[in-house]
């Protein structure tokens, strides 16, 4: 009970704190669940290793960070999300995600869509987290600095990954790669996937850079020491 008072205390500057104690712990369960869910059901460990288990070492690293520096709950929702995706195309591989075929019809299009909907968020996420980090943990603030640096740093993540995902396929499936990458026959998947990461990265800053500088603002307790690096 204290701690959620605490956590509805106003600052000094007569804002509400974000109430903090659910967060963590619901979305932790909830990633526990889904990470379940994904290994019972995989057909193939070893893509699921390399789809699921980056992003639990990822999450680990937040949930025991937490004590020094506590993101948003805004970004905690969000790396949630983001992990949830990448439990689903652990469990299924991304080329074989169940999608309704009357949609992909409906849209007109040849190949299952999930591996581009995941390269999206795997900018659209990142780009929240580090436009977080940047303004509260070293002062940038908010703007086009921020915004072209958060851009950069997602399309350099995202090309990072394609070379990890070829570094992997020529040790360990050296004659599958174009089946393994999930590339449906598209000779420019590599391309198109770093391009959905950037598109991504530019809309969240755009359509979520107003609610998350909200949600930094309810989140930084501005009476408590700075947070340790």
């Amino acid at each position: 009970m204290r701690g959620i008072l605490r956590g509805m205390r106003a600052n000094h500057t007569g804002q509400p704190k974000e109430p903090r104690v659910w967060a963590l712990p619901c979305l932790g369960l909830l990633c526990l669940g889904l990470l379940v869910w994904s290994l019972v059901g995989t057909a193939d460990r070893g893509v699921w290793a390399f789809e699921v288990l980056p992003m639990t070492l990822v999450l680990a690293v937040f949930a025991a960070r937490s004590r020094w520096f506590r993101f948003s709950n805004l970004s905690y929702v969000l790396l949630a999300w983001f992990f949830a995706i990448q439990c689903l195309g652990g469990r299924y591989t991304f080329a074989e995600v169940p999608f309704p075929r009357a949609l992909m019809d409906a849209l007109q299009l040849q190949r299952n869509p999930a591996d581009r909907l995941g390269h999206f968020f795997q900018g659209f996420v990142p780009a929240i987290l580090l436009r977080e980090w940047l303004i509260r943990r070293r002062n940038l603030p908010s703007g086009a600095t921020v915004f072209w640096l958060v851009s950069g740093c997602c399309l350099a993540f995202s090309a990072s990954y394609e070379l990890l995902e070829m570094a992997v396929v020529l040790v360990f499936y050296p004659s599958a790669g174009p089946e393994w990458l999930g590339m449906q026959g598209d000779p420019w998947d590599a391309q198109w996937d770093m391009t959905m990461a950037l598109s991504g990265a530019l809309l969240a800053q755009v359509l979520l850079a107003r609610p998350l500088d909200r949600a930094i603002a309810r989140a930084e307790d501005k009476l408590a020491p700075r947070n340790l690096r």
